[in-house]
């Protein structure tokens, strides 16, 4: 008997996320997991009267290629991505990966070449189309939330279909403040920074390009993030586990890069002269994400969160100029149980310990967004 949450969750990745009008061509990309809800997309794009198109991805076959990969084969592939990519007005991207290390063993040499050729198939996605983002629940990823699957579809699905238009309301304050803004400063352990988001502007993100969503996002001036920050949420990329990381800012630019795995970290830092140069600085709002699961679609919403990019910035309203084949989302929770920590913004307490503190912003504390 077909699941009628996954209905419930394809008409708001459909009517809201990318909202889709008549006669438009659709790409759906999945995965792994990720077929009852796949199912229920075509159905409901054919009844808006558009144009579902599905493409298939298997992660063994995916690291097999990546493994084995040459520049002369990426560029073909990147040119075929491209002409798909123009040709469609809206995506919808599925990641239900059942093993999520599946590509720890790829020479980091031959995931950079593939990050660095793919890039701009990537960014003709982001930036000449509509797009969303999403995970789908398996036993991987139940095992990673320390939840059996059941209750993890429960979970999952109760995060995904929330209210996002009073999420999005609720955060027409923190924009507005985001936009007048000049000095962040940021408190906590092992943490004291301080960067300029002046003239960089924000976008709220309620629902539109991920789902799960609620975060506020905008970029630091390149050049301006002085200070250390250390992160307490557990983080993956490209196949590796990272705990502990901490960074030293002198000018923008990270100097010093410690964790468990210090020379990968490293590694993955001197991917390009981008890399070590922070793209965005997001504040995470969503009232029922409160835990790090080493997802980063749901970690980096923690309610009481922020993160900080290393990477490509948003080639958006706050674009800082940093681009990178990289763009690695590392979060860091400051509610009293993860250690507390405050923001500031132009000298003024905004938050503490995760919570909003100025009255305009108490909105997006959890009890007022539930």
């Amino acid at each position: 008997m077909a699941d009628p949450r996954n209905k419930e969750l394809a008409e708001v990745l459909l009517d809201h996320s990318v909202q889709l009008q008549e006669g438009e061509r659709i790409l759906i990309e999945v995965n792994g997991a990720g077929k009852p809800l796949v199912k229920e997309l075509i159905k409901e794009v054919y009844k808006r009267k558009a144009y579902p198109f599905v493409k298939i991805h298997d992660e063994e076959y995916s690291r097999l290629l990546t493994e084995g990969a040459s520049e002369e084969r990426l560029e073909t592939v990147k040119k075929w991505g491209m002409q798909e990519y123009q040709d469609i007005q809206a995506s919808i991207r599925i990641a239900g990966a059942y093993n999520s290390r599946e590509s720890a063993n790829v020479p980091s040499e031959k995931q950079q070449l593939a990050g660095k050729i793919m890039r701009p198939v990537l960014n003709q996605l982001i930036d000449h189309t509509k797009w969303v983002l999403l995970n789908y629940p398996n036993t991987g990823s139940a095992q990673k939330a320390g939840m059996s699957l059941d209750d993890f579809e429960d979970f999952y699905f109760n995060v995904c279909t929330l209210d996002y238009e009073k999420m999005d309301k609720a955060m027409d304050a923190m924009k507005r403040l985001m936009d007048e803004t000049d000095e962040v400063r940021i408190k906590g352990e092992g943490t004291d920074l301080r960067f300029s988001i002046k003239g960089q502007g924000s976008v709220k993100c309620a629902g539109t390009c991920n789902i799960p969503d609620g975060e506020i996002y905008t970029a630091p001036v390149k050049d301006s993030v002085n200070g250390t920050l250390t992160y307490n949420a557990p983080t993956s990329y490209r196949g590796t586990d990272f705990t502990n990381i901490t960074f030293e800012f002198e000018n923008g630019k990270i100097v010093k890069a410690t964790a468990n795995e210090t020379d990968k970290l490293n590694e993955i830092l001197d991917s390009d002269g981008g890399a070590r140069y922070i793209g965005e600085f997001a504040i995470g709002v969503n009232p029922y994400i409160l835990e790090p699961m080493n997802d980063i679609l749901f970690d980096e919403k923690i309610a009481g969160s922020f993160h900080f990019t290393p990477g490509q910035a948003y080639r958006d309203e706050t674009y800082n100029g940093n681009d990178s084949q990289v763009h690695w989302d590392i979060v860091c929770i400051q509610r009293p149980e993860y250690g507390g920590g405050e923001i500031w913004f132009d000298g003024v307490l905004i938050r503490k310990d995760g919570l909003f503190v100025t009255e305009e912003l108490q909105p997006l504390n959890p009890e007022n967004l539930k």
